[in-house]
């Protein structure tokens, strides 16, 4: 457990948007088990990991040797992967020329609260669900207004397809992208959640925050656009609370990344 005293010498090392992010994360922990609190919503990177059509698969190559009475032990690799493999996070610059890459992402709006919007009754009607105005409006009416700076999620159930490629695109052509069925977020919704509810990012449990059939990408152009992320691939959102987590995504500071793998951790109420 993290004392008083540690947390404050802690403070004195941080700059002031630092302090409120940290501020935040401790003020999360108490005297009860840490490890109940903690959700890892990030996928493990391996041979299952999920690429969008086109881009290389993860690749990792290791040198392991010693371990022996006369060699003590060394291990060592190498990887090679998409910037938007598996769990990450896209970039500002990802859709909207101009707007920040991965590392130019100020670090206060890497956490905030986390909403969860769950529209897996819906998504079992339609594969190709986007979650509408009336869906945050019913979230709003159970909960309260999404706040300002929160990161919203929408849980559509797909992550149950993530190790079956034809099933997690929709398609029995997964790597052509014009035959993709997934739900995801709607033009409407990215408006209203930038323009009125001033969040930090979106994310969800598909492939994309647009919906599969998409060829324009306007969610992400309208996200984006506005100087916000999106979280794609994210991992165990079931676990997470509608109201009352923190979300934290910390992603590889990729220098003029346009996105980059993410560790997402949501620490619960």
């Amino acid at each position: 457990m993290v004392s008083k005293q540690q947390a404050k010498q802690w403070m004195m090392r941080v700059p002031v948007a630092g302090q409120l992010v940290l501020a935040m994360v401790l003020s999360c922990w108490s005297d009860a088990d840490a490890t109940q609190r903690f959700v890892d919503l990030t996928y493990t990177f391996d041979e299952t990991t999920q690429v969008w059509p086109a881009n290389p698969p993860f690749h990792r190559d290791s040198t392991e040797r010693g371990g022996t009475p006369t060699e003590q032990w060394y291990a060592t690799g190498q990887v090679a992967l998409s910037e938007h493999a598996g769990t990450h996070m896209d970039a500002p610059v990802h859709f909207a020329q101009g707007q920040a890459g991965i590392d130019g992402i100020p670090v206060d709006r890497l956490i905030g609260p986390a909403v969860v919007i769950d529209v897996r009754a819906a998504v079992r009607e339609d594969r190709d669900y986007r979650v509408s105005l009336s869906d945050i409006h019913r979230w709003e009416s159970a909960h309260r207004m999404i706040p300002a700076e929160a990161i919203v999620m929408l849980l559509t159930g797909w992550g149950g397809y993530w190790t079956d490629r034809e099933r997690y695109f929709g398609s029995p052509t997964p790597d052509v992208a014009t035959t993709l069925h997934f739900p995801g977020f709607s033009e409407e919704v990215a408006k209203f959640l930038v323009e009125h509810r001033h969040i930090s990012g979106i994310g969800i449990d598909t492939a994309s925050i647009d919906y599969g059939p998409s060829q324009d990408f306007a969610v992400h152009r309208i996200v984006n656009g506005a100087g916000l992320y999106g979280l794609e691939n994210v991992a165990r959102l079931d676990e997470v609370p509608a109201s009352g987590a923190t979300v934290m995504a910390l992603p590889m500071k990729i220098a003029g990344g346009t996105g980059a793998p993410v560790r997402i951790i949501a620490i619960l109420p």
